[in-house]
């Protein structure tokens, strides 16, 4: 086995660090390493550097907490991405599987739509990801009971998917075509240019809660992978495990939406990526779907501010890349997804 693919931390560790960097130099307002490190050094109160206010600005209040939530949105999503794929043994499994997205979408549409503050429209998306999660879960409790399968889990989350999804259209119909749609219409493309140091933190905060157990449970998810027989004779509580795993990963999902908006394709593409350096075995594909989520998260955001004169969304982005880059994987996994 390759070097890079046995020290897999490292490498994608490596990666991450090294875009990061990249991400520091790029953006609408340029700079190089030596205006950088100037920058850093007037902070510490050593040196002068001219035009200090603009460019502190520019650098440690709008790029760096941007880069830094594009890394931790990106890590989280695809963490969701590779559990969702796990629990539910299907490889087009993610984050949006059960509604959370959408519902999410639909309550910061609500908050749009009404003129609530940032705040109030963060928390009306993430009441509306946790609603479209617990719809689900209720529907597929009613129909089959307290053991609901994974297969009816996803077949309602689908439907209230679209349910939600209507939902959006209907508020984006009745919306003041002059103000409040192109603000609904942006946020769901998603975007990180609005983040602060504040949405940081509580990024940080939220997503570690909700990352953490999934981190903890990998071993778990992996035995669930084999199946729910051989996982309850290996003493697994199959359906508490998989609840704790589904609730997390919808935590993560709403919290991405809320702060960020709708942004596509990294909670599916991402975790195939990861699979094909590190194999299906979840103690390994977890650590290195939230290392290369990240990188990937802030690569794209890279090109999405320096490609074109105007910033361009997220979300249209990640399905520009993502989606033809799904297609190479499937091409060269010849259709066959290893599990």
């Amino acid at each position: 086995m390759a070097f890079w693919k046995r020290h897999y931390v490292l490498t994608l560790s490596l990666l991450l660090v090294a875009v990061f960097l990249v991400s520091l130099f790029v953006g609408r307002y340029g700079m190089s390493p030596a205006e950088i490190g100037s920058l850093v050094l007037e902070k510490l109160g050593v040196g002068d550097f001219a035009n200090a206010n603009a460019a502190h600005t520019a650098f440690f209040v709008i790029r760096v907490p941007r880069n830094v939530g594009a890394v931790l949105v990106g890590a989280g999503l695809a963490c969701a991405g590779a559990v969702f794929q796990g629990v539910f043994k299907n490889p087009m499994s993610s984050p949006d599987i059960l509604g959370a997205a959408t519902g999410a979408g639909f309550g910061a549409a609500c908050g749009i739509l009404l003129s609530l503050s940032a705040v109030a429209v963060q928390l009306f998306s993430f009441a509306g990801g946790l609603a479209a999660v617990l719809l689900t879960c209720g529907i597929a409790r009613s129909i089959e009971g307290k053991g609901a399968t994974p297969v009816t889990l996803v077949l309602t989350g689908i439907v209230v998917s679209g349910i939600f999804q209507a939902g959006i259209s209907l508020t984006k119909y009745v919306a003041d075509p002059n103000s409040t749609l192109p603000s609904i219409t942006l946020w769901l493309m998603g975007t990180f240019s609005s983040l602060t140091w504040a949405d940081v933190g509580q990024l940080a905060t939220l997503l570690t809660v909700s990352v953490l157990p999934m981190f903890l449970f990998r071993w778990r998810l992996s035995v669930l992978a084999m199946g729910d027989e051989e996982a309850k004779t290996l003493g697994v509580n199959v359906p508490l495990v998989r609840m704790v795993l589904i609730v997390c990963a919808t935590l993560v999902t709403s919290t991405a939406v809320a702060y960020c908006g709708v942004i596509g394709w990294i909670g599916l593409v991402v975790p195939h990526m990861a699979r094909s350096i590190v194999g299906a075995d979840c103690t390994r594909l977890i650590p290195a779907s939230l290392l290369l989520g990240g990188s990937f998260s802030l690569a794209v955001d890279i090109v999405a501010r320096s490609l074109l004169p105007i910033e361009l969304p997220l979300g249209i982005l990640t399905a520009l890349i993502g989606a033809p880059f799904f297609l190479f994987l499937l091409k060269r996994s010849r259709g066959g997804w290893s599990r």
